[in-house]
C-alpha cells in the first residue's frame, strides 16, 4: 500500500472532478488506491475507516507541516525585535494616543511590545502544533467496523495510527467535536493580528510627514518613480484584515450536528487552507520587516518639540499638584495649552529633516 500510494501515480485533477459526486476527494482516492494495489490487497484499503477520518487526518498533517516554518519565522521576527528594543531603549519619541501626542516614550519600549505579541503568537502556534490529533473513528465514531474486521483491540488503533503519522492520539473521535480546528483558527488569527499590529505601527510611523521609521527595502510604484512603498507592512496588514473572517467560518463549524455533520465539516477546508497560507506569508514578510527596519531617532527627537513642551504636561501636573492642588494644577496647564495653540506659538509646518 505504501508503494502504491506514490503521489505521482494519481491524477489530482481527476480526483478533484470526481470528488463532487460523493462530496469529498477521499472516495475517488480510495477507488484509485484500491485499483493500484491490485485484487489481492484491495480489500484491505480503507477498511473500517470513513472519509472524514482521512480528510481530518490529512488536514492535521498539512497544518503541522505548514506551522513549522511559521514558528521559525515568528522566532526570527522576535529576535530581530529584541535587537531593536535593546538598541533603542533610550531613543525617545512621542507616545501617541487617539492619534495625538500624549507623553514621551521610547522606541525600545514600542519594539519590546511588538516582540511580546510575536512571542505570544509563537507560543500559541507551538502549543497547537504539538497537539494536532489524528482522526480515526469509523462511520459514527465507534470504531465498530475495525472490530468486525478482526481487530483485537480497536481502541489501540488511534494510538498506533498517531505514532505512524507523528501526530497525537485523540481521547475521542472528533468528527463533530471540532476543538482541533477551533484551536487552529484561534492561534492563526491571533498570529495574524499580532503581526498586523507591528505592520500597522510601521505604516503610520513611516508616513512621509512622520518618517520616524522606514522599511529597509520599499517597493516601487507603477506610476510614481519617487515612491518606496512599505510593501511588507502592507502585505502583513492585508493578511491581518482577512484572518478574523476566515477564523469565524471555522468557529462556526463547531456547530456540527449528529455523529458526523453535513456541511460543517466541508465548510472548513477552504478557509483553513487560506488562513494557513495568509499567516505563513505574513510570518515570512515579518522577518524581512523586522530585520530590515530603519529607525530615525533624529526625527523622533524633533517631533517631541511639536507641542512646545506640552507633551510633558502630565509630568508638570504631577509636580504642581502638591503645591497648587490637583484641580488648580490641571486648570493652569489646560489654560497654558490653550494659549499655546491660540496665540500662534505653533511650530512652522516645514522644517528640514534629516535621517540617520
Amino acid at each position: 500500500m505504501t508503494a502504491a500510494a506514490d503521489p505521482e501515480r494519481f491524477d489530482v485533477r481527476s480526483l478533484a472532478e470526481r470528488s463532487r459526486t460523493g462530496g469529498n476527494p477521499v472516495i475517488p482516492l480510495v477507488a484509485d488506491l484500491t485499483k493500484a494495489v491490485g485484487e489481492e490487497y484491495g480489500p484491505f484499503v480503507h477498511r473500517g475507516a470513513t472519509s472524514q477520518d482521512i480528510m481530518d487526518t490529512a488536514t492535521m498533517l498539512v497544518a503541522s507541516r505548514t506551522l513549522e516554518p511559521v514558528l521559525t519565522d515568528l522566532t526570527r521576527t522576535a529576535q530581530a525585535l529584541s535587537r531593536l528594543a535593546v538598541a533603542h531603549r533610550d531613543t525617545t519619541m512621542p507616545g501617541r494616543t487617539l492619534t495625538q501626542h500624549a507623553v514621551p516614550t521610547t522606541f525600545g519600549l514600542k519594539a519590546a511590545g511588538w516582540r511580546s505579541l510575536v512571542l505570544d503568537a509563537r507560543d500559541r502556534v507551538r502549543a497547537v502544533r504539538d497537539t494536532l490529533p489524528v482522526q480515526l473513528g469509523g462511520a459514527a465514531g465507534t470504531l465498530a467496523a475495525f472490530t468486525a474486521y478482526g481487530a483485537e483491540d480497536a481502541l489501540a488503533l488511534p494510538d498506533a495510527y498517531a505514532r505512524e503519522l507523528g501526530l497525537t492520539a485523540p481521547r475521542l473521535p472528533w468528527h463533530t467535536l471540532r476543538t482541533p480546528i477551533a484551536d487552529l483558527a484561534g492561534c492563526l488569527a491571533f498570529a495574524a493580528g499580532a503581526l498586523g499590529k507591528v505592520a500597522a505601527d510601521v505604516l503610520v510611523l513611516g508616513r512621509t510627514e512622520i518618517a520616524e521609521v522606514s522599511e529597509g527595502s520599499g517597493g516601487g510604484s507603477s506610476a510614481m518613480p519617487h515612491k518606496a512603498n512599505p510593501v511588507r507592512s502592507t502585505l502583513i496588514a492585508a493578511a491581518a484584515r482577512r484572518a478574523p473572517q476566515l477564523a469565524a467560518v471555522l468557529y462556526g463549524s463547531l456547530v456540527a450536528e449528529d455523529e458526523r455533520p453535513a456541511g460543517a465539516w466541508h465548510a472548513e477546508w477552504e478557509p483553513l487552507r487560506e488562513l494557513l497560507r495568509l499567516v505563513g506569508g505574513a510570518a515570512r514578510d515579518a522577518v524581512g520587516l523586522a530585520e530590515g527596519l530603519r529607525v530615525h531617532p533624529d526625527v523622533m527627537r524633533e517631533h517631541l518639540d511639536l507641542t512646545h513642551g506640552l507633551i510633558v504636561s502630565e509630568r508638570l501636573s504631577a509636580e504642581l499638584a502638591p503645591l497648587l492642588g490637583r484641580t488648580r494644577a490641571k486648570e493652569l496647564l489646560t489654560e497654558v495649552a490653550r494659549r499655546t495653540y491660540t496665540e500662534g506659538a505653533r511650530r512652522p509646518n516645514c522644517w528640514p529633516r534629516s535621517r540617520s
